[in-house]
């Protein structure tokens, strides 16, 4: 019996008992709900600010990314023109259980940082680099030169 159909459960008591439960990806399909994956990238894509500048032969796209050492960070390219930036900040518990460590606060965000930007057309893919500095990665993508234009031809009119 649905107990949705008489009234007697709301739908936010059945959505708040879903997320209690966990579910098979094939039970999740069903559910019309997004997988974990999806939400743990949402989140991660929210909590990871940037700025973007354009320069004028380069556009600068500047992460932040705190405690997320240069060699765990990805600077990847999606479908040629997706920008995928990701890295992730563990707390070291096996280091802090062997020392007796226990927190009293913890405020620091650990956990996945990811940010993608779509590159505009003129974008050189070709020329990406990416620099990590103090936590802050900043990634250059120069501009393709900007096309010239297009000289008439000329035609040699021959005398029949």
């Amino acid at each position: 019996m649905d107990f949705r159909s008489v009234g007697l459960i709301d739908n936010g008591v059945i959505s708040a008992l879903q997320d209690m439960i966990e579910f098979s990806e094939e039970a999740e399909k069903h559910l019309n709900t997004p997988s974990r994956v999806y939400v743990r990238d949402a989140k991660a894509m929210a909590r990871t600010p940037a700025d973007v500048k354009e320069l004028p032969n380069a556009y600068q796209f500047i992460v932040d990314m705190p405690g997320v050492k240069p060699s765990e960070v990805k600077v990847q390219l999606e479908d040629d023109n997706v920008l995928v930036v990701s890295g992730e900040r563990r707390r070291e518990k096996e280091k802090d259980e062997k020392d007796g460590v226990k927190y009293l606060r913890m405020e620091r965000r650990i956990g996945k940082s990811m940010r993608k930007f779509a590159l505009p057309e003129n974008a050189n893919t070709n020329a990406v680099s990416a620099v990590s500095q103090d936590g802050v990665l900043t990634v250059t993508v120069e501009k393709l030169p900007p096309p010239q234009p297009k000289k008439p031809k000329t035609i040699e009119v021959q005398v029949a």
